[in-house]
């Protein structure tokens, strides 16, 4: 047996005796994902066993190293590990913009110190972070943005705005980007600073959506004041931590459209529309929907397991989270329209008790914001065609 194979097989062993079987169904709401934090609250017991048997074991962040709360797990190790939890279908123990977006970017251009101090913390779920980054009149075009930090002796004050700060007003910190040389070029003159939400100045107000929920805010930072020692990175060059991080951004966004999330199509199709004899589903046009979508699945499943080895290996493309990006929001819309057609007309009751409160019809709506957040379909298409295809004029 070689060294891999003997890892599988002891991680199985591990994760039967230590998953709990609540924790092996898909998710159905918010309140089955853990986020961590100061304020953080288990919903159920085996969701708080699950998440620190995995927290001890350092598998809340696999391949980090176990100085900074990581199991320390090489890559091979790593997708073993995520191919026997998807078998088994284990939840994540952990969900965390710290794991997802800042943490590979403290460990690629954190200090020792800021190392030491912020992904512990993440690795344990003991802190929430949030991303402060597009503004009012800075969304696609980010390089425009506003908010300044001016330089008072060891400390910036930072005031400004940002908007679509997701789940601001339930973060203990936050990541950001800030002017800090009003003279410099577009993409000069920024900094990546990160600070306490708890910090005298800062103000957050929830965006109500189309779908009834504000998973968004408005972010206001009135004179707060931030220690130097905060920026990661360079000063003023802070649009190089940003875009690394967006790489990352753009890789957790595009997993939504991946394989394995709730039950399968056809099964809940099957609910509303029936089977024939033979266990089809009745709706020949929609039997043909589900099974394209399906196949587009797995090639998506396929594509971010060949990305995450590129990457592991120093070899992927810096634009190719751009195209997961696109094609996982876009197959994830494709899901929520093909459940609604499913549902027929009761997959529009809004507020039922039988619709879980419209539990259907919000997430549709929901998906609506896909192929913006993260950068636009267009953007990203954009970006395929001049660093992927290096189309003319593009």
């Amino acid at each position: 047996m070689s060294d891999l194979e003997k890892f599988r097989s002891e991680t199985r062993a591990w994760l039967q005796a230590n998953c709990p079987p609540e924790m092996r169904k898909p998710m159905t709401s918010d309140a089955d994902t853990f986020w961590g934090g100061r304020n953080t609250k288990f919903t159920s017991e085996p969701q708080r066993v699950w998440f620190e048997r995995m927290r001890d074991k350092g598998w809340t962040v696999p391949d980090w190293p176990r100085e900074y709360g990581g199991g320390g797990l090489d890559a091979g190790e790593h997708k073993v590990l995520r191919e026997e939890m998807a078998a088994m279908g284990a939840r994540p123990p952990l969900s965390s913009f710290g794991i997802w977006m800042l943490g590979p970017a403290l460990l690629k251009y954190g200090t020792e110190a800021q190392k030491k101090e912020h992904l512990p913390k993440i690795a344990a779920g003991l802190i929430r972070w949030c991303q402060g980054y597009s503004e009012p009149n800075a969304g696609s075009d980010l390089a425009s943005l506003q908010t300044r930090a001016e330089s008072d002796g060891d400390d910036y004050i930072i005031t400004g705005q940002k908007i679509w700060t997701s789940y601001a007003n339930y973060a203990d910190w936050i990541f950001c980007l800030v002017r800090t040389d009003p003279t410099a070029k577009k993409h000069d003159g920024i900094s990546f600073i990160l600070f306490d939400m708890a910090s005298k100045g800062v103000s957050t107000k929830p965006i109500l959506l189309i779908s009834g929920y504000s998973p968004f805010c408005e972010t206001f930072f009135d004179n707060v004041r931030v220690p130097k020692s905060h920026v990661v990175g360079t000063v003023n060059r802070g649009w190089d931590v940003a875009k690394y991080l967006l790489q990352h951004e753009r890789a957790m966004i595009s997993g939504m459209g991946e394989r394995g999330v709730g039950r399968p199509l056809g099964q809940v199709a099957a609910d509303s529309v029936g089977s024939d004899e033979q266990g089809r589903l009745e709706d020949l046009m929609l039997r043909g929907q589900i099974a394209t979508f399906e196949i587009d699945e797995a090639a998506l499943s396929a594509a971010a397991e060949r990305a995450v080895d590129l990457a592991k290996a120093g070899q992927a493309h810096p634009a190719f989270s751009s195209a997961m990006k696109y094609y996982g929001t876009e197959l994830n819309k494709r899901r929520h329209e093909i459940l609604m057609s499913a549902g027929g007309i009761d997959a529009l009751e809004w507020e039922s008790e039988r619709s879980s409160g419209g539990a259907r019809p919000r997430a549709w709506l929901r998906t609506k914001a896909n192929s913006i957040e993260g950068g636009t379909s267009e953007v990203m298409l954009g970006i395929v065609a001049k660093r992927i295809l290096d189309l003319p004029g593009a």
